[in-house]
Formats: structure tokens, sequence, C-alpha cells
């Protein structure tokens, strides 16, 4: 039954030697000149003015949360329409159900402010 496996690991060993002895050439015939500008920090063309790890406003975490909900949402919408011929009225009465709590939901958020960007 180990056997059968063979072929798996045969691929892991190749994969992973092709991975490190490719890490290992660029490494070895890369070029190596460093020199100030290369190693000076780069930001929008001018010296960093902050520290990288700066706090961020709880609301840019809410606006991606939000975006990736909706965004998901939206997602289930093609499936939907690719098989819209096959559903009939009763799906159509589905997906307007979900789209309607989709549209709730949208103005139960916006209606709480938590689309405002102050």
């Amino acid at each position: 039954m180990l056997v059968e496996y063979f072929p798996v690991l045969l691929f892991l060993v190749v994969a992973t030697g092709i991975g490190i002895a490719l890490l290992v050439l660029g490494n070895l015939l890369g070029p190596k000149k460093p020199a100030a500008e290369k190693l000076a920090p780069y930001e929008c063309g001018f010296e960093a003015f902050e520290d990288a790890r700066m706090k961020f406003d709880v609301r840019y975490y809410l606006i991606a949360i939000l975006f990736i909900i909706f965004d998901l949402e939206i997602a289930f919408v093609i499936p939907w329409a690719i098989v819209f011929d096959e559903l009939g009225a009763f799906g159509l009465a589905e997906m307007g159900m979900f789209v309607g709590l989709l549209v709730l939901g949208f103005v139960y958020v916006w209606k709480k402010g938590a689309l405002e960007w102050e």
C-alpha cells in the first residue's frame, strides 16, 4: 500500500529540490552591488516619517470586512444566473428574497454609519 504513495513522495522531493536549487542559484549568481540608494528605505520618493507598525483606525478594518462580506454574497448571484432558466419562478422568488436581505443588510450598515470614512 505504501508503494502507491511513492509518486507523491517523489514529487515532493523533486519540488523541494528544485525550490532549494533555485534559491541557491539566485543567491550565488545574482548581482551583489549594494549602494546607499538601493539600501535606503523608499516611500513615495521621500524618507519615511512614521513607523511601519502604526495603528490603523478600526473603521478601516470594518470597511474591509464589509467589502468582503458583500463581495462574497454577490458571488452567489453568478451560479443562480447560470441556471436561471431551470429554476423558474421558485428560483426567482428565492433570489429576490436573498437580494432583498442583502439590500436590507446594506441599508442597516449604511444607517449605522459604518460606511462613513472621516
